[in-house]
């Protein structure tokens, strides 16, 4: 994610989810009061973006073959299910909070994301 002139690069398995106001209604059409948000187990946000995904290993990393020839290898993942856009409902307590660019973000990895909304 872009702002300014930083970037913010989301790593592994993780989601980058703007903070929602608890006071507002979210547009899957709930109202939590910041009280509630702050006492629930689970919270919801917008994804504004994710990492590449878990890295796969290569599939011959365990072989020990000294005739082998090294070169450059392309890291692959496991594809994201959440998606940048997407309305999250995630675990609080595995989120980390985090301050960019003078606004609030949590940072939650793909496992502690129960399910997702997308238009």
């Amino acid at each position: 994610m872009k702002k300014g002139r930083k970037e913010l690069i989301v790593v592994g398995d993780r989601v980058l989810i703007r903070l929602e106001d608890g006071e507002e209604r979210t547009k899957v059409g709930l109202y939590l009061p910041a009280t509630a948000v702050e006492s629930q187990a689970v919270q919801g946000g917008t994804i504004v973006a994710t990492g590449p995904g878990t890295p796969l290993p290569e599939v011959g990393d365990h072989l020990d073959e000294p005739w082998r020839i090294g070169g450059t290898k392309e890291t692959r993942h496991v594809p994201m299910q959440a998606q940048v856009g997407d309305y999250a409902l995630f675990f609080r307590k595995a989120a980390v909070e985090i301050t960019f660019e003078n606004e609030r973000y949590l940072v939650v990895p793909q496992a502690a994301i129960l399910a997702v909304s997308r238009e």
